[in-house]
């Protein structure tokens, strides 16, 4: 259970509904979504919804229909009776059913619409969880990288006071062993990359490598999503995605139901024909006119079947309305407490990492001086590249916490605030 205290919108939020433009986050979101089925047919899905609508506002409830037919003699008794009919049938509106018809078309429509930004909101989250993926793997890579170089640069000075007879020749080997060790660790680090580059092209397939983004710096601008900022986060949740869809499919399931209301029964029907016949040959053809109108008996009980399963769809339509709006404002506000624990470890780590390299410079000079054992010396690079990795962890949690504030809000990459000057480095 959520406590109290977190379920509470923090006042502080605040969100921003400019965005910045052309981030390389925001380019892969928007290569990924036109790759994606339901993008692929939202023009098509639209103008289906928009016909919707211009249906409901003809004048007969569905397309007239002509009819056609002719009588004759010819065939039996031979003497020269002709009949010939034209008519056309017009479907007729119930009362009220036009207008709940043209509210349910337009509802329809909204509701195809939220249906595709609740679609790209699920498409931002998956490009935001491998865009991460990636990231991680790319600071991985270049830790495991100096942490190589760190331990060459030890076995060259355990070498090289081998050969001075300062230390034994085990030395140098345990030395050398470290460098295997980071070796092997730079070979996973760089499979980890590459299965997190192949996860992220394959939801924007080349547009990873159209970007040249393998030499960019990871502190650089626009690398990772800015804090919200602007406007109150209570205001996002009712401008959600998922909420607005979910919203909207209520609103259908309601205008459904009062459609159904009012169809007790089948369309009527008017009818407008005339009829030219004659009786016989050398008899002159009569002109006649005639209206019909058919009304269709009540339902009964296929109607109230039919009104009693709209109503229930209405009924669960709101029911999930309510309970998607909770679980939105608990998923911002666990997003929200999230970001703050990840910014708290930051802080401790990136203090535990600025005190394990005060140490492991001061212990590098006692070993170059004689003063300090190997064992010590590589006790303190340990500490320091433990310290190290954990602040480059703590780091990414607490930006990858920022995206996750934001899809737990409701943006898009490209929505998502004012980009900082060095969203990697520094305080935030």
């Amino acid at each position: 259970m959520v406590p109290a205290q977190m379920v509470a919108l923090p006042s502080a939020l605040e969100i921003k509904a400019q965005a910045p433009v052309g981030t390389p986050l925001s380019r892969l979101f928007e290569a990924a979504w036109a790759a994606q089925p339901e993008a692929l047919a939202a023009g098509d899905r639209l103008r289906a919804a928009a016909s919707r609508r211009q249906t409901a506002g003809q004048w007969t409830a569905e397309a007239p229909a002509v009819s056609l037919s002719a009588k004759t003699d010819r065939f039996n008794g031979r003497e020269g009776a002709r009949e010939y009919e034209a008519g056309v049938a017009l479907p007729l509106w119930l009362p009220g059913e036009r207008g709940r018809t043209a509210r349910l078309a337009d509802a329809q429509e909204s509701a195809e619409r939220g249906r595709l930004e609740a679609a790209r909101l699920r498409t931002a989250g998956s490009v935001r969880e491998a865009w991460w993926q990636w990231l991680r793997a790319r600071a991985g890579l270049e830790w495991a990288r100096d942490r190589l170089k760190s331990a060459r640069d030890l076995a060259s000075d355990v070498a090289r006071r081998v050969q001075a007879g300062d230390l034994a020749l085990v030395d140098r080997h345990q030395a050398m062993g470290i460098v295997a060790s980071a070796t092997a660790a730079v070979a996973e680090a760089e499979g980890a990359l590459q299965v997190a580059r192949l996860g992220l092209e394959a939801l924007a397939p080349g547009t990873l490598a159209a970007m040249e983004l393998q030499g960019l710096p990871l502190d650089a601008p626009g690398m990772v999503e800015p804090l919200p900022a602007g406007t109150a986060a209570g205001n996002a949740v009712d401008a959600h995605p998922a909420l607005a869809e979910v919203r909207q499919k209520e609103e259908v399931a309601r205008r459904t139901a009062e459609l159904t209301a009012v169809q007790q029964r089948a369309n009527p029907e008017l009818s407008i024909a005339t009829t030219r016949d004659r009786g016989a040959r050398g008899e002159a053809y009569q002109q006649s006119l005639t209206v019909a109108v058919r009304i269709p008996f009540g339902g009964g009980s296929r109607h109230e079947a039919r009104l009693a399963a709209a109503l229930a769809d209405a009924t669960e339509a709101q029911a999930q309305s309510e309970r998607d709006h909770a679980r939105v404002r608990a998923d911002i506000a666990s997003a929200y407490a999230r970001h703050a624990a990840a910014q708290a470890q930051w802080d401790a780590a990136r203090e535990r990492e600025a005190l394990a390299a005060a140490t492991r410079g001061f212990v590098q000079k006692s070993f170059a001086l004689g003063e300090t054992d190997l064992p010590t010396r590589l006790r303190i690079e340990q500490e320091a590249a433990d310290a190290g990795r954990e602040a480059l962890r703590a780091r990414l949690d607490r930006d990858a916490a920022v995206s996750a504030l934001n899809q737990a809000l409701g943006f898009l990459p490209s929505d998502s605030g004012l980009p900082l000057s060095s969203p990697l480095s520094g305080a935030r």
